[in-house]
C-alpha cells in the first residue's frame, strides 16, 4: 500500500515514526504538507493538487493535523474522503474533537462523564455561574487552547472574576469546569486504537502547575487502568468518531472523567513510557481495515 502522514514537518517525532512503521511493514510511505495543497472541487472530480501534480494512488493517509491550521487541513482530509481514500481519523471526527464545546456536549449525551461544566456568552453574574460547576477553585478553559497553553487555575472568585472578565474583554470563548482535586494536579493519557486500549500513562503536573501535560514539563508513568477507566476511554473515543485517539481521564471520587479527546495525539511521550511501538499498531490498524472501512456514524 502507499500510505500518506499528513504533516506540515517530517522531523517531528510522531511523524518520522509513523514514516518508519510504514516502511518496515513492508508499504510506501509518503509525507504529504496538507498546507501546501490545492482543493480542486470540481462536480464529480475531486482532486488534490501537491507540488504541482495531482495526488494519485494513495491507499490510506494518517493525518496530523496542528490547530493552527486545523480547518484547511480537516478540508484536505474531506477531499481525500471525496478521493475514497481510507483515513485513519475523518474530517468531521478531527473538527468535533477540536471543539471543546461540541465534543463536551456529545460526551454529555453519549453518556460519558466529564467535569460539571459551564459555558455562556456575557453572562449577567459571574459569581453564580463560578458556583454552578462548585468552585472555587475552577479552572477556565480558552475554547481554542491546546497543550495546556490557555487553561488557568482560579483558585477564588475574585481571580476567577479577573480571569472571566479578561477573556470577555478580549471577545475569547471559553469554558469554566469544576476542580478536581483529588486527581492532585495528575491526569492519565489513554491510547485507544479502535475499540481498544492499547496503553496508558499517568502524568503529573511539574511542582507548583496543576496542568499534567508533558510539554508543560509534566512527567510521565505506565499505569494499568481499572475497568472502568478503560470502557471510559474507549466510550469517548467512540462517542466523538475518533478510531485513533488519545483520552484524557481524570480520575476523581465519582469515577474517570473524560477531559479531552485528542484525534492527533503525540507518540513520544506515550511510547518512550510504555515502551510499545505504537506507530506499528497505527499501520497494522490501517490494514486490518483498509478493506472494510468501518465508516463514520456520529452525526453530531
Amino acid at each position: 500500500m502507499k500510505i500518506a502522514v499528513l504533516s506540515t514537518n517530517p522531523d517531528l517525532y510522531s511523524t518520522r515514526r509513523l514514516v518508519e512503521a510504514i516502511k518496515q511493514r513492508g508499504h510506501q510511505a509518503v509525507v504529504i504538507d496538507h498546507v501546501k495543497c490545492f482543493v480542486m472541487i470540481e462536480g464529480g472530480k475531486p482532486t488534490i493538487i501537491y507540488k504541482g501534480k495531482p495526488i494519485k494512488g494513495i491507499d490510506a493517509v494518517i493525518p496530523r493535523i496542528g490547530t493552527s491550521v486545523n480547518a484547511f487541513g480537516c478540508a484536505v482530509v474531506r477531499q481525500l474522503e471525496l478521493m475514497k481514500v481510507f483515513t485513519t481519523v475523518k474530517s468531521q471526527a478531527i473538527l468535533r474533537s477540536r471543539d471543546k464545546l461540541r465534543s463536551m456536549q456529545v460526551l454529555a449525551k453519549s453518556g460519558v462523564d466529564i467535569p460539571k461544566t459551564v459555558f455562556a456568552k456575557n453572562p449577567a453574574q459571574v459569581t453564580e455561574l463560578i458556583h454552578m460547576v462548585g468552585g472555587p477553585p475552577v479552572i477556565i478553559k480558552l475554547l481554542e487552547g491546546t497543550q495546556g497553553v490557555g487553561v488557568v487555575l482560579a483558585e477564588t472568585i475574585k481571580a476567577a472574576k479577573s480571569t472571566i472578565e479578561a477573556f470577555y474583554g478580549l471577545r475569547a470563548n471559553f469554558l469554566i469546569q469544576e476542580y478536581i482535586a483529588e486527581s492532585k494536579g495528575a491526569d492519565i493519557r489513554a491510547f485507544v486504537i479502535g475499540n481498544k486500549v492499547i496503553a496508558a500513562m499517568k502524568r503529573q503536573g511539574a511542582e507548583g502547575d496543576f496542568r499534567s501535560n508533558l510539554h508543560r514539563g509534566g512527567e510521565g508513568c505506565i499505569i494499568e487502568l481499572s475497568p472502568e477507566e478503560e470502557h471510559t476511554a474507549i466510550a469517548a473515543a467512540k462517542a466523538l468518531g475518533v478510531r485513533i485517539a488519545g483520552v484524557d481521564l481524570l480520575q476523581s471520587d465519582r469515577g474517570p472523567l473524560v477531559m479531552e479527546v485528542n484525534s492527533s495525539p503525540g507518540l513520544r511521550g506515550i511510547e518512550e513510557v510504555s515502551g510499545i511501538d505504537i506507530a506499528s499498531l497505527i499501520v497494522a490498524y490501517i490494514e486490518d481495515k483498509i478493506v472494510t472501512d468501518e465508516g463514520d456514524t456520529v452525526g453530531v
